[in-house]
């Protein structure tokens, strides 16, 4: 199991946007090249990686935003009771980020990194630099760019709520569309280097083209995804 604490007041607080990983509802186009209960088995993989990775950075807590209500008596059986655990609330991906930043700012959290959990192999070291532009006082957002369009962090040092309005969140231009609300609003962004996320079989396949091995981020998923590619391709 995997531990963590709940931030103390004027903390970094590293929020984990997370799904139940049940067959059929997570990574669906993963499919058909993997089976639904594969892809599901895949992405439960992927959680336990970000997870482990993240514990690894340094002056953050960790909060496992999870999706849907009812899947908290699953994340509270693998995980350790110190993690800190609750429910996304919103109707698009903006509602969810703008009161996920609500809820962090509101335990007292200095700034709010949020960060998906579709990218298993991304380094702590991304989550770091984040942290030290605020820390430094150099940027009012942070953004980590994904190959897709949109991004796999963003963090702020105060809350936002205007930031996340008028985004088309389904589209290729979340990130774009992020930016110039940001340009509007006055908050000067730094961007992370890009860093993809796995959504389809394409990325599937661009992911397994980098050989990965412990204990590199996201080796054991690696390793998972070889074997579910093999044995999906076996008659």
């Amino acid at each position: 199991m995997i531990r963590t604490v709940m931030a103390a007041q004027g903390h970094t607080l590293l929020i984990i946007f997370a799904k139940e990983p049940t067959p059929g509802q997570v990574k669906t186009r993963l499919c058909p090249a993997l089976s639904p209960e594969a892809a599901a088995r895949l992405y439960g993989q992927f959680l336990e990686d970000v997870i482990e990775e993240m514990t690894r950075v340094p002056q953050i807590d960790i909060v496992l935003a999870y999706t849907p209500a009812t899947a908290r008596p699953f994340f509270q059986e693998r995980l350790t009771p110190d993690i800190h655990l609750v429910a996304q609330a919103g109707a698009d991906l903006g509602e969810r980020l703008q009161q996920a930043f609500t809820w962090g700012f509101a335990q007292g959290a200095q700034t709010v990194l949020i960060r998906n959990s579709d990218s298993p192999d991304l380094p702590g070291r991304l989550v770091t630099e984040a942290r030290e532009m605020f820390a430094r006082g150099q940027a009012r957002l942070v953004l980590g760019p994904s190959p897709d369009g949109g991004y796999y962090l963003v963090g702020l040092p105060s809350p936002q709520p205007q930031l996340f309005h008028g985004i088309t969140w389904s589209g290729p231009a979340v990130l774009a569309e992020t930016l110039a609300r940001a340009e509007r609003l006055g908050l000067a962004a730094h961007l992370l280097p890009p860093w993809p996320d796995i959504d389809t079989s394409e990325d599937l396949r661009a992911f397994l083209a980098t050989p990965k091995t412990s204990p590199s981020p996201g080796w054991r998923s690696y390793n998972l995804a070889r074997t579910l590619i093999s044995g999906s391709n076996n008659p």
